[in-house]
């Protein structure tokens, strides 16, 4: 796979790896090192093959270890990179895959509806082993003594315009004992859309993952095409897609914000945040036609060229009052009160659990894609990773904040060196991967989003694309932080991870 050094691996081999690994990081959650995610796609005879995929430090090549699972069993490495839980899970759900030892081997994807069926994909495998047929239920009651303790199932139908999800919550009077969040109710089943899928319709695909992260996606799915091709996006077309990424970032942020003042009963603040977010849109739509920004980023560059003329100028009009609308937040001690020790996710169970974004770097782990693994032309402009250290839903703003401003100083470098060129790439194809795989990364606003792709012989269709979301790895991490804590204090907590269930439900 192109951009990652590849490992065969047995699967008796799996753990003593992760140890190594886990070796290899030392004492201290740091830059250089960390699993990301695995998936499940058939090998080149029909038979499943998992791919792990590692990060081994800033600027190095990704690590890839290839398994191919014994009669459709590989041991579980959840109770060792607790982050693979839910992927682990996720294939045995989908795929029929088992993973032995794993310590929560209940459904993830899959509700009570799906427990008599077969995986509903194990038929992309033209043998698999021995997949299970039927799931046991995960313990819904935990297990208290002396207590009355009461059950609130809130969802999956919800006021307002959140997306269906399930949140179980335990609790005693305020105090939230247990919660266990169940997503996946409108399972889109994105990825299995791309299987068959031409290069084309793959880009419409990966903007509507997630709709407002829609240039995240389709900067990543461009990137790991590019990858898998051999083909590289003119200059001109790179530094366009450093703005393009930024504009999105910026109106995400800023309707973070509203949503945040509003579960703390700012409502001039929710109004303000949504309005200045609603600019942010409005000068998007300006430059390309669309308020999110879609139909531009495509496998080579761009679909066609941006007129930026006007828009240094519409940027520093609203610069001012995003300014004032940031300070006012920080000066307000309402806003403080129910902020500051809201939430509070530890620096190691951050790592241990997946955490990325926003949400990893308010609990002090330095890692941001754009400067880790530049990509576009973020190497060639100057900007600073916020960190806080607290971790609670205080410091997950004020890295959000301090963002917002990296994110304007960026724009304006970024225009201030755009040149004159193309912004598509010529048919000359340079050096394809012999594999037709490939893999691309973005720093989206919600964290690490990252593209594998396989390509099929003729390297113009689709075999299998994986999608590792920022919200699924943040969803997985952020019930750590509901526990022990108060009914009170949920919708905010919940609104300062800033999720994305679509993104999740991928």
């Amino acid at each position: 796979m192109r951009h990652c050094q590849t490992t065969e691996r047995p699967p008796e081999d799996l753990r003593r790896a992760a140890d190594a690994l886990l070796t290899a990081l030392g004492d201290t959650p740091s830059a250089h090192g960390r699993m990301q995610f695995a998936y499940a796609h058939a090998g080149p005879d029909g038979s499943p093959q998992v791919n792990y995929v590692v990060s081994q430090g800033a600027d190095n090549p990704y690590g890839l270890w290839r398994v191919a699972p014994a009669s459709g069993k590989l041991p579980s490495l959840a109770d060792k990179l607790p982050l693979l839980g839910w992927y682990e899970r996720e294939m045995s759900d989908l795929y029929g895959l088992e993973f032995e030892g794993h310590p929560e081997p209940y459904p993830l994807v899959l509700h009570e509806g799906f427990r008599d069926g077969a995986p509903p994909l194990s038929a992309r495998f033209d043998r698999h082993g021995a997949p299970r047929t039927g799931h046991a239920l995960p313990p819904t009651e935990p297990r208290m003594i002396g207590a009355e303790i009461q059950r609130l199932p809130f969802g999956p139908v919800r006021a307002d315009v959140v997306e269906s999800a399930q949140f179980l919550f335990y609790y005693i009077g305020e105090g939230i004992l247990h919660y266990h969040p169940r997503l996946f109710y409108k399972h889109r089943a994105m990825e299995a859309r791309f299987e068959g899928a031409s290069l084309l319709t793959g880009s419409a695909l990966a903007e509507r993952v997630s709709g407002v992260d829609s240039v995240a996606h389709g900067l990543a799915y461009s990137q790991a095409v590019e990858g898998a091709l051999g083909w590289r996006a003119p200059q001109r077309a790179q530094m366009l897609r450093v703005i393009l990424a930024e504009l999105e970032r910026l109106y995400n942020h800023l309707h973070y914000f509203g949503l945040l003042a509003k579960t703390t009963t700012l409502k001039v603040a929710e109004a303000e945040g949504l309005w200045l977010e609603e600019q942010i849109k409005q000068i998007n739509a300006r430059l390309t036609g669309n308020r999110f920004l879609r139909s531009l980023i495509a496998p080579g560059g761009l679909r066609r060229d941006l007129d930026v003329h006007g828009l240094a100028a519409a940027i520093a009009a609203v610069e001012p009052a995003i300014d004032r609308y940031l300070d006012c937040l920080e000066s307000t001690r309402s806003y403080l009160d129910r902020l500051l020790t809201t939430g509070h996710l530890a620096r190691q169970v951050a790592f241990d659990q997946g955490a990325t974004g926003p949400v990893e770097r308010a609990s002090d782990l330095d890692r941001d894609l754009r400067r880790d693994h530049a990509y576009a032309l973020y190497s060639q402009l100057s900007f600073e990773v916020p960190l806080e250290k607290d971790g609670d839903a205080h410091a997950r703003a004020r890295v959000r904040a301090r963002e917002i401003r990296q994110t304007l100083a960026l724009i304006r470098q970024a225009l201030a060196t755009l040149k004159p060129g193309p912004v598509m790439r010529n048919e000359a194809v340079e050096d394809p991967a012999p594999d037709g795989e490939g893999l691309g990364w973005v720093e989206g606003t919600r964290g690490g989003l990252l593209y594998a792709i396989h390509l099929d012989q003729t390297r113009t269709r689709f075999v299998r694309v994986k999608i590792k979301e920022p919200s699924f790895s943040n969803w997985r991490v952020f019930p750590f932080t509901v526990r022990d804590s108060n009914m009170m204090d949920y919708a905010i907590n919940e609104a300062s991870f800033g999720l994305s269930i679509a993104g999740a439900d991928r």
